[in-house]
């Protein structure tokens, strides 16, 4: 009881110390992480507070997604052996259909060719075949048929899957992608030997919103930005949500020039949003965002790349300049 009472002090006292929420997914991390019972947990998350990472929900829900949600890792391979069973089955049922065609044009050639001598003998055996050859057909169709019903439940089952993949990668708050997701997007592209840019778009004034007019008005501010994000880089790269008032975009095979345009054409998106209060009729102020450009470099992950994107943000910030990239 003393050593839980131990443990339940030394959670409440890390989510304090960060300023964390004490939701479930966050306390169960955390109570994982204080127990000690999990390695590559407790490695990730020192690293990060060694680098002085923002250690916020969004880091919290990533390190769970990687080292704590084996469920969603073992549906996945459940509906891919069900895939490779449908396919195999489906590519027996046309061989077999193929099969069953050519043995019947056979028999029917046989019918034309038989011997004179022994013509009713021949013809008896041969009616014989051709019955068992159309109940070989009828038994086939059956099979097709429980073959469709069991494709039918595949895609039932394959639509589930892909709405258990969208919660796992998405953030639910803002549409955009969970920082896991890029994680493993930005490891692919960098074993494909292709060049990455990441752009960070900071919130500057979002607790501003939050403080002032209220946590709903906060996430509307939050959602708009994110739409903005989605609208000008989703067809030319992966936008994610990577912390509470920021968002990552990776880019590949684009140089920094490029990654620069597409920024501002972000930044150019949202300073045309306007909002008023529907209470009072004031017009709110408008949204104020930090532009950073990092390039990928080869000894670099996805965190290192993010870390350098997001304090070019800082930089721009604090020179006054939209857009900063690093190793200007």
């Amino acid at each position: 009881m003393a050593i839980a009472q131990e443990k339940m002090t030394k959670v409440c006292i890390f989510l304090e110390r960060f300023s964390l929420p004490p939701t479930p997914l966050n306390y169960q991390v955390i109570y994982t992480y204080t127990s000690q019972v999990n390695n590559k947990l407790n490695t990730a998350l020192d690293r990060a507070i060694s680098a002085n990472d923002n250690i916020d929900s969004v880091l919290i829900e990533q390190l769970y997604s990687e080292f704590l949600n084996t469920g969603h890792t073992t549906q996945v391979s459940m509906i891919q052996n069900v895939d490779g069973v449908i396919n195999s089955l489906s590519n027996n049922a046309q061989n077999t259909e193929k099969q069953i065609i050519r043995f019947a044009g056979q028999v029917s050639e046989c019918v034309h060719t038989l011997d004179e001598k022994n013509i009713e003998q021949s013809r008896q055996a041969l009616k014989v075949l051709n019955n068992q050859t159309a109940e070989l057909l009828n038994q086939h169709k059956l099979f097709k048929q429980e073959l469709s019903k069991a494709k039918q439940l595949h895609q039932r089952t394959q639509k589930q899957l892909t709405q258990l993949r969208k919660q796992h990668i998405v953030d639910t708050q803002t549409g955009l992608y969970k920082r896991h997701f890029l994680t493993q997007q930005a490891q692919i592209w960098s074993n494909q030997q292709k060049s990455i840019c990441a752009i960070a778009i900071q919130i500057d004034n979002l607790d501003h919103f939050t403080l002032n007019y209220g946590d709903i008005i906060g996430e509307v501010i939050l959602n708009k930005v994110a739409k903005q994000v989605q609208k000008y880089v989703f067809q030319s790269g992966l936008p994610g949500r990577t912390a509470k008032d920021q968002f990552t975009v990776l880019l590949a095979n684009i140089d920094p020039e490029t990654a620069n345009v597409i920024a501002e054409k972000v930044r150019n998106g949202v300073e045309k949003l306007r909002f008023v209060s529907s209470k009072t009729g004031v017009k709110l102020p408008s949204i104020d965002l930090s532009l950073g450009i990092a390039q990928h470099q080869h000894e670099d992950d996805f965190n290192k790349l993010a870390k350098k994107a997001s304090h070019a943000a800082f930089k721009a910030r604090s020179l006054g300049l939209s857009s900063y990239t690093a190793g200007q």
